[in-house]
């Protein structure tokens, strides 16, 4: 059982900037990758953001490229996602995700199977 507690959404202004933070805790293995998805409503699940267990490794999908920025903490099991330069498109329910996996330097775009409960992020005036 892997447990995964967001904290950190909330509302803010177009250009303005937010941090998530995801605390893991449970069965997790110092190979498995994190990452963070969003979901808008009435949108399906987008991965935004995805890391490698040795942190050498990540991906970003390409609306949050030059934005958004993605980190872990592997002593404390924290993964973060500082979003700068927001726009009301990045609306959404984030999510911190987490696979496991047997590769320390890769990331994985698919098959994240372990869920937070998600942290809403609103960009509005």
């Amino acid at each position: 059982q892997v447990q995964l507690v967001e904290s950190g959404g909330g509302l803010v202004q177009p250009g303005g900037s937010l941090r998530l933070s995801c605390a893991a805790s449970g069965n997790i293995f110092s190979t498995d990758a994190m990452g963070w998805y969003r979901q808008a409503p009435g949108k399906e699940r987008e991965l935004v953001a995805a890391i490698s267990s040795s942190g050498a490794s990540a991906y970003y999908a390409d609306f949050v490229k030059g934005r958004f920025a993605i980190s872990r903490d592997n002593a404390k099991n924290t993964l973060s996602l500082q979003m700068n330069s927001l726009k009301p498109e990045d609306t959404a329910m984030y999510y911190c995700a987490l696979r496991h996996w047997s590769y320390a330097d890769l990331v994985p775009k698919t098959g994240y199977d372990c869920w937070g409960q998600g942290t809403q992020v609103t960009v509005s005036s």
